[in-house]
């Protein structure tokens, strides 16, 4: 196995997958995209939801950020503070992220935590389209509700708001008096 370790670049490899690897490759970096496409937008969410180091999440913010996965924009100025909302190309990545989330639940273990419907029809999602009406249904119109292996009763506030069914992209809400309505 010596000389076998993996290289911290992809530069020489002839293969689409190697580039997108370069950018969203590294775990951390598709559970951010994965949360921020849930509807979490602000730093502390994603640090208290994930669990993550906190530099390791502002590097992978300021790159998700400058790679245009991600827009950091301002919601308060006194003090400051903003926010990361999905881009286009940021909701790109969605298919990706379902997909592999059907293998982890397919290969790895078979729990149910989420489920996708179509908001229009409410027909179950599988690999991007609506089992009921058959649409190839864009991320905007996907509803995340909770599973039957989800925890019903989380730690964190970001784990408790996605207790609710929610269209997915649409800002989660933490604040205990959003969520008590």
């Amino acid at each position: 196995m010596e000389g076998m370790a993996l290289g911290k670049d992809y530069v020489t490899q002839e293969c689409s997958i190697a580039r997108a690897l370069e950018v969203v490759g590294e775990r951390w970096t598709l559970l951010v995209v994965r949360d921020a496409i849930y509807g979490v937008r602000r730093y502390n969410d994603f640090l208290v939801h994930l669990g993550i180091p906190r530099a390791v999440l502002s590097a992978r913010l300021r790159m998700l950020t400058e790679e245009g996965i991600l827009e950091k924009r301002r919601y308060q100025e006194s003090p400051p503070r903003d926010e990361y909302v999905v881009t286009e190309r940021g909701a790109a990545l969605w298919p990706v992220l379902r997909a592999l989330g059907r293998w982890g639940r397919d290969n790895v273990d078979a729990v149910r935590l989420r489920t996708f419907r179509h908001a229009d029809c409410g027909g179950d999602i599988e690999q991007g389209t609506c089992a009921a009406c058959g649409t190839l249904v864009p991320v905007a119109d996907v509803v995340m509700v909770p599973g039957p292996d989800l925890d019903p009763a989380p730690a964190d506030p970001v784990s408790r708001a996605l207790l609710r069914p929610k269209r997915l992209l649409e800002p989660l809400e933490t604040d205990p008096v959003h969520l008590a309505h």
